[in-house]
């Protein structure tokens, strides 16, 4: 346990009169970069009566989650990962049904059971919820329920429950996400102890118990019995201590404890790299072309900038880039250069990619035929899926971090930008959603909105199609003026065919809509905008043509101003034989 995260947790469970105990908990308190990346867990599951089997579901689902969850990508956000196993419990105690002779008719005697799960990770609290086990929030004078009960009322004496694991092939799990404090009081309880007791219950088993929370559960279970339940009672206890500070850093763990790098120079041995020559150089950062002795592969090599000493949020950022490559698998998004490996100095290892940048390619191609643009901007879309299907977001696409290499394929580059659901939601630090990428590029909602989305990642996209098409930008420099939502409201999209009239309008209606200041009026994820530039709808083939204003401007006020002068002429004439 860290000194800025401190929890209590007390459990305890005891069977009823008849048969087996059919409940069954479990929690888990890791340490170090598990306890940060994950947070503290309790589960609780409580088995159907009616079935012989049901303690075994409630068994396998508190031990699978408590297993699973924890091996589940960092890169997930909470809600995601949990879920995603909790899929996969369903899926097997509903299999084991359909196995059965029995339970494949009649669900109350197969793999059932009711599943609710608190996890702490950061400053904030998850729950997850199937059934009719309770949460509650112990307060002074009352327990806050903050689970809803999956409990169909057929009549004041009868009711099923509606709702659990092993019922179907898929589940519906409740989700909600609040933010923690310290000394709140948490009670997770099954129905055969809940609804048995109360707060001063709760509070009289606290003071007799002291500090030792497993001795509090055990009475509140032993008082629950008492008071006349006959059925399985469970009881877990979470107490919060302490918690991390608001503006807690990133954890990802890849720099701690490591050395700032020396001065280097061509030639030298680095970390097991053979520096070659120095790429390129910036505020944050120093890029050298390297060898791997080990492989003898070219390594791009990343140390960070002086000025980075005194920025730690900076150098989370620095850091993230290589933990980020680490765990994408695309073709379209630059890779960690070698398997990781003790490293005394910090620094940032990626694949060396021979090629040219985006920006490269559009002053090498001022007007290129659609099919170039769209055949580049699939690539790039999935380069960009490949995150989003890990709950990241690039944050900082811009020509300069596109690249091409020799033989045609697009990656993305520069991932120090990159949002992770994953990492971010376990810090109420107002930064998460910061602008951390070029302005031109950024869609509107970073600047008067909620943050970004998958459909900000998609604008940008969108910015780089127009801008190789065209050469500009779709709403000039405005985009980065906004301060309220009224300026975003009052952009203009500057129409691509006032600057290439041979483009279909068609491709107008596509990426104007991928433009919208809003974005809920964007395509829904970059695959959709993708399918659009390929195969337009016919929402968008009907659109109508340009004015000739906006299709021939220099034309049309030419025209016009031919149009004033004849206009002129003749009212002089006119005036000169006095009429």
């Amino acid at each position: 346990m860290t000194d800025t995260l401190r929890v209590a947790i007390g459990q305890h469970s005891a069977a009823g009169r008849e048969g087996p105990n059919q409940d069954f908990h479990g929690a888990m308190l890791p340490t170090g970069h598990l306890l940060a990346a994950k947070g503290i867990a309790l589960a609780l599951a409580d088995g159907i009566g009616s079935s012989a089997v049901s303690q075994v579901a409630s068994a396998a689902a508190v031990r699978s989650f408590l297993d699973d969850y924890y091996a589940t990508s960092e890169a997930w956000s909470t809600r995601r990962a949990a879920e995603r196993v909790l899929g996969a419990t369903n899926a097997w105690l509903h299999a084991q049904n359909q196995r059965s002779d029995t339970a494949r008719f009649d669900r109350d005697r197969g793999h059932v059971c009711t599943f609710s799960a608190l996890i702490l990770k950061g400053r904030r609290l998850h729950l997850l919820h199937v059934g009719d086990a309770r949460v509650y929030r112990v307060h002074a004078q009352a327990l806050e329920q903050l689970s809803d009960d999956h409990r169909v009322q057929l009549s004041s004496v009868e009711s099923y429950l509606g709702r659990a694991l092993g019922v179907g092939p898929h589940v519906e799990i409740d989700h909600r996400s609040w933010e923690a404090e310290a000394g709140e009081l948490y009670l997770l309880a099954t129905d055969g102890a809940y609804a048995r007791l109360d707060a001063a219950a709760v509070h009289a088993a606290l003071a007799a118990a002291g500090e030792d929370l497993d001795v509090a559960a055990q009475a509140l279970v032993v008082q629950a019995h008492a008071r006349g339940s006959d059925d399985d009672a469970t009881v877990q206890l979470l107490r919060i201590d302490a918690l991390p500070p608001a503006d807690a850093p990133l954890h990802i763990a890849t720099h701690e404890g490591l050395a700032w790098p020396p001065a280097l120079r061509a030639g030298e041995l680095f970390e097991g790299f053979r520096l070659v020559r120095e790429l390129h150089q910036s505020a944050r950062s120093q890029l050298w072309l390297s060898t791997d002795e080990a492989t003898g592969r070219p390594v791009a090599l990343k140390l960070p900038a002086s000025e980075l000493r005194e920025q730690p949020a900076q150098l989370e950022r620095f850091a993230l880039e290589e933990w980020v490559a680490r765990r994408i698998d695309s073709p379209h998004v630059v890779r960690a250069a070698t398997p990781e490996r003790p490293r005394r100095h910090l620094c940032v290892a990626l694949e060396y990619i021979e090629g040219q940048t985006l920006a490269q390619w559009m002053v090498d191609h001022p007007r290129p035929p659609l099919d170039a643009v769209r055949a580049l901007l699939a690539q790039i879309a999935q380069g960009l899926q490949a995150l989003h299907r890990r709950e990241m977001l690039h944050q900082d696409l811009r020509p300069e971090n596109v690249m091409i290499d020799r033989q045609g394929t697009v990656r993305l580059i520069d991932l120090g930008a990159v949002h992770v659901a994953g990492l971010a939601e376990a810090t109420s630090d107002p930064r998460a959603f910061a602008i951390a990428g070029t302005v031109q590029y950024t869609a509107p909602e970073y600047f008067v909105g909620p943050g970004g989305s998958e459909r900000s990642d998609l604008f940008a996209l969108a910015v780089l199609g127009y801008q190789m098409l065209t050469g500009q930008l779709p709403y000039g420099l405005e985009a980065a003026r906004l301060r309220t939502a009224a300026d975003a409201r009052r952009l203009r999209y500057r129409p691509l065919r006032q600057f290439r009239p041979e483009l279909p309008a068609w491709l107008d209606a596509v990426l104007q809509k991928a433009l919208q200041p809003d974005p809920a009026r964007r395509q829904e994820a970059v695959s959709e905008l993708v399918f659009d530039l390929h195969a337009p709808g016919a929402a968008f083939l009907r659109t109508a043509p340009l004015p000739l204003a906006q299709r021939h401007p220099v034309a049309f006020w030419q025209a016009t101003t031919l149009v004033l002068a004849l206009a002129v002429v003749v009212l002089l004439g006119l005036r000169a034989f006095g009429h």
